[in-house]
């Protein structure tokens, strides 16, 4: 299902709703207002009720919202009630700490393959060190195995200089999201969805915050 232009502090905070909800569960709890919702997640109640509002009605009036309902409501929002299939591009410290990171499984992220240019690295076999059973391929097969592996979202983890080929080569494999790590912007075609994460742009907002605080 489609749903109008949603702003994008909404959908974090519906994120944020998820993680909390998961935890009420994983508790025991059945019911809670957007009152304790709010409370839990560090925002207004008001708040919670309008980021629901854009996507119909949930709860009922006087007794709250049922937890489990809620949470699969917000998964099938958000679209984390499937598996999404990536690969690392770039098999460095940044890559292979991707790579170890366990609570992707949680969030039905998967890790199918990754890739490097390295030839120690790729050596088409299962990586024991990095802890995980994630294959490292040449990057020129990128194409070949994001189709056959059904590749959904790439996470590049490259040097800055190699960032918008590795894009472009995502590009041409189908791949339509993108996680860049790297600290350069990337450009894609209409169609294709590119997520910047900048660790020195969040600093420099922290760095400000604290500055002016």
């Amino acid at each position: 299902m489609k749903y109008q232009k949603i702003p994008e502090a909404t959908i974090r905070r519906l994120s944020r709703y998820s993680r909390c909800l998961e935890e009420m569960e994983e508790s025991g709890e059945e019911v809670v207002s957007s009152a304790q919702l709010a409370s839990r997640c560090m925002v207004n109640a008001a708040q919670v009720r309008k980021d629901l509002a854009y996507f119909g009605e949930f709860g009922i009036r006087g007794v709250g919202y049922h937890v489990k309902n809620l949470l699969n409501d917000i998964k099938r929002i958000l679209g984390s009630n499937k598996e999404w299939r990536m690969a690392v591009i770039g098999v460095g410290n940044l890559g292979s700490a991707l790579l170890s990171y366990k609570d992707f499984l949680k969030q039905n992220y998967k890790i199918v393959a990754s890739f490097d240019i390295d030839p120690p690295k790729v050596i088409g076999r299962v990586s024991e060190k990095l802890g995980k059973p994630v294959e490292i391929f040449h990057v020129n097969r990128l194409k070949e195995i994001a189709k056959e592996r059904k590749i959904e979202i790439g996470l590049i983890t490259t040097p800055p200089s190699e960032a918008q080929s590795v894009a472009d080569l995502l590009v041409e494999a189908g791949v339509r999201g993108i996680l860049n790590f790297a600290p350069t912007q990337i450009v894609v075609p209409e169609g294709f969805v590119v997520k910047d994460v900048f660790f020195t742009t969040i600093l420099d907002n922290l760095a400000y915050l604290l500055s002016n605080n």
